[in-house]
């Protein structure tokens, strides 16, 4: 009788699934299952480490660090769309070319619609990523600084979805 492949019980797939969604978020898997196929099945599954048990604290800390270490190095410091960038490092925007000043909560509000360009955002949704919650949710202070990025930005770039929110046209 044939058997099937040996593949780790209690999350094997986890890995695999976040990467599969372009999830870059370090993975270290920490487990009882020591043997090499178990290892390599994690590995392979898209894991960046694996550990057994027992293990040192110290050891997962800086497995860890390590990881987090390597995820910086790859990450976006500047986000483009349709002409317009943002430098996420020295606070800096440009519109073909040209610099444009932006207040901080004018660069917090571009940044937000440069990491959904084309993607409908809620009213609700901007003032929780750029204000907070404490800000009251019947405030006009969304549609008041997208009017301030569109004198600044173009008036074309930032489109309003009547009755649904507002999206960075791409």
């Amino acid at each position: 009788m044939a058997r099937a492949p040996h593949r780790p019980k209690g999350g094997a797939d986890e890995p695999g699934a976040l990467r599969a969604e372009r999830c870059r978020v370090p993975v270290v898997v920490l487990t009882a299952r020591d043997s090499v196929q178990d290892t390599v099945a994690g590995l392979e599954g898209g894991a960046d480490d694996y550990m057994a048990k027992p293990f040192r604290f110290e050891e997962l800390l800086a497995r860890v660090r390590l990881r987090l270490a390597g995820a910086r190095e790859g990450e976006v410091t500047v986000l483009t769309a349709g002409g317009l960038s943002l430098d996420l490092r020295t606070r800096r925007a440009d519109v073909e070319g040209r610099t444009v000043d932006l207040s901080a909560r004018e660069f917090a509000l571009a940044e937000t619609f440069l990491r959904h360009p084309g993607q409908v955002l809620a009213r609700e949704q901007l003032l929780s990523q750029v204000w907070g919650y404490d800000f009251d949710p019947g405030s006009n202070v969304v549609d008041v600084y997208v009017r301030y990025l569109r004198k600044k930005l173009g008036a074309d770039r930032i489109e309003t979805v009547r009755g649904m929110g507002y999206r960075l046209a791409v």
